[in-house]
């Protein structure tokens, strides 16, 4: 399997892990979005917590150049731990919402 694929692969069943989590409060549900095409994919969440609308992102990455840039990592713990144990390397692992200076 090429890199590209292996990253795709990776980045796609974590999402689907997060998906199945229920958020601890409102009816919201967790709706994966994936675009092969451009390289696009996010955890979305939309639904009402009491008489307030939810509705965004929850996860946000892109895959250029063979590196997975984590666009919007809105996890309590964090993604990149997950993606690095399944194979993704440290060094092809991009915190986009960061600073280039701190790294993963």
């Amino acid at each position: 399997m090429d890199k590209l694929t292996k990253y795709r692969e990776i980045v796609k069943n974590t999402i689907l892990k997060y998906a199945q989590f229920k958020p601890s409060h409102g009816n919201i549900e967790l709706h994966p979005v994936f675009d092969e095409t451009r390289n696009h994919y996010a955890l979305m969440q939309v639904g009402w917590d009491q008489d307030k609308r939810v509705r965004g992102n929850i996860l946000y990455l892109t895959i250029k150049n063979e590196k997975i840039y984590l666009e919007y990592d809105g996890i309590e713990q964090g993604i990149t731990e997950d993606l690095i144990s399944q194979g993704i390397d440290k060094n092809d692992l991009v915190i986009a919402f960061m600073p280039l200076e701190i790294s993963v």
